[in-house]
């Protein structure tokens, strides 16, 4: 009996492999929330594709310090803090707080082996930062 329901796409308990006896429609639904979930992650968590940044620097970015420019896509902001904000052991998570006249707080956040590779942008909203993209960045 187990294996008509089964063939039927009904539930079928006492199985090691569907200790809770889904159905294959519902385990079927599952695995493609699942690939949903990888592909938004792929994406870095925002749906913002990782994309090209044209960097031009005139100093290593480890050397920015507080009071600093940076310009990011044609909008200039003032360096507040750069700090180590996860020690990893091999590598640091390191952050750049800044903000502009129009009272924009952002942050910068990079590894420091990796500049060019994992340089983001992080926009204060409320009281969370959200990843924005961005296309260039000149210090």
């Amino acid at each position: 009996m187990k294996e008509k329901e089964k063939a039927a796409g009904k539930k079928v308990k006492g199985s090691k492999l569907n200790p809770k006896g889904l159905s294959e429609k519902q385990i079927e639904d599952m695995v493609d929330d699942a690939v949903g979930m990888i592909e938004e992650i792929q994406n870095d968590g925002n749906g913002i594709e990782k994309s090209s940044v044209e960097i031009k620097a005139s100093k290593p970015l480890l050397q920015v310090k507080k009071g600093d420019k940076i310009f990011i896509d044609g909008n200039e902001y003032e360096v507040d803090a750069h700090y180590v904000l996860i020690d990893h052991g091999g590598t640091n998570e390191m952050a750049i707080e800044l903000f502009n006249t129009n009272e924009e707080e952002v942050q910068l956040r990079y590894f420091n082996d990796q500049v060019e590779s994992t340089l983001e942008l992080y926009e204060l909203e409320e009281i969370m930062y959200l990843k924005k993209p961005m296309k260039k960045i000149e210090w």
